[in-house]
């Protein structure tokens, strides 16, 4: 019978026994060392099969009334029945935006936290703040974009202007006297028509406000000329006679108001700007549980309420995976960069 003597320790040791007492010891070192892992995927497993069991919360990161209100309620009215579970708004505007979605960024990744983000706080304004409290690609997981939003772009009724070029032509020959409004410094406003001005060699001088409504009631007044803002809040008044609207910022016209051309087509080609909302978790909510949100919510945007009403109001439903989001918002990084730094403009 023929022994292993390769080893002193193993003299006298059959090598089949050795080969069989190797495998167990290799299989118990492995069982150890895979066991945390093991335990926490069970424990997501388990989670997620049972999720949700409890009210959602969908942090808006803007103060009640605009679009991504608008967007969040109309989601959760949605998704609140297929989920079996209640969808609770909440407003957490600062900072832009920023305090909200830092906020959701730092929540338990359980999905019960969630985040209606927009272009503010996910392209725009990470890169002009030099300090980030998140990172919009690392700390969030995104589950869908639901929808784009193209801008309107409407003047004072006192304006000599009746369309883009005739604007760009006034612009040139008054430079630095006509006066925009915008939303905010970094807001998707202020973005617009700074890519505006940058495209068309235009100087106009910048009026944040604080909000959206400050900044309409002076429009309104006619203490600033123009602005590139939300079709929904715009429409009203330009429908009452008190702004003009000469053009829209999306890549094609709005079924919505269809006679008002795009930015594009009146002489600013490849022009493109607006607004986008998606829904996003903090980074490391299980896959199931992103799956199963994903789904709710693709469902609700291709719903025919959601698709009529969101068409009506000049929006554009999208519908996405994970992925496809999560591709959108690293080339809208990387898109607001190059704006931000060719047009020289001040957003901080």
């Amino acid at each position: 019978m023929k022994y292993y003597s390769g080893l002193a320790s193993f003299k006298g040791v059959p090598v089949s026994d050795m080969k069989r007492s190797m495998k167990v010891l290799i299989g118990l070192a492995l069982s150890f060392s895979l066991f945390p892992f093991a335990f926490y995927l069970g424990i997501a497993c388990a989670h997620a099969q049972g999720y949700p069991v409890k009210p959602i919360r969908l942090i808006v990161p803007l103060a009640p009334g605009g679009g991504n209100d608008t967007m969040a309620r109309l989601i959760g009215q949605k998704i609140q029945g297929p989920l079996g579970q209640s969808l609770v708004i909440e407003n957490r505007p600062g900072a832009g935006g920023l305090l909200g979605a830092d906020v959701a960024s730092k929540a338990p990744p359980d999905g019960y936290t969630l985040l209606l983000g927009n272009a503010a706080q996910l392209s725009i304004i990470p890169n002009i703040q030099p300090k980030m409290p998140y990172s919009p690609t690392r700390d969030f997981a995104p589950v869908s974009l639901i929808a784009s939003a193209p801008l309107l772009v409407v003047v004072h009724p006192s304006m000599p202007v009746g369309s883009v070029k005739q604007l760009v032509a006034l612009a040139r020959a008054r430079p630095d006297e006509l006066n925009f409004a915008s939303n905010g410094l970094g807001s998707t406003t202020h973005y617009a028509t700074e890519l505006f001005k940058m495209m068309t060699r235009t100087r106009m001088t910048h009026v944040p406000y604080k909000g959206l409504s400050l900044a309409m009631v002076d429009l309104v007044s006619g203490r600033v000329d123009l602005m590139f803002s939300s079709a929904v809040a715009m429409l009203p008044h330009v429908k009452d006679g008190k702004m003009r609207a000469i053009a829209m910022t999306g890549a094609k016209r709005s079924q919505a108001i269809p006679d008002v051309p795009t930015v594009a087509e009146s002489g600013v080609p490849d022009y493109e700007a607006g607004s986008w909302y998606g829904v996003l978790a903090p980074a490391g909510t299980p896959r199931a549980i992103i799956d199963r949100l994903n789904r709710e919510i693709v469902a609700a945007v291709k719903s025919k309420e959601a698709q009529d009403r969101l068409i009506g109001e000049a929006v554009i439903p999208i519908g996405s995976t994970p992925e496809e989001f999560s591709i959108y918002i690293a080339k809208e990084l990387e898109r607001a960069a190059r704006v931000i730094k060719e047009s020289g403009a001040k957003f901080n």
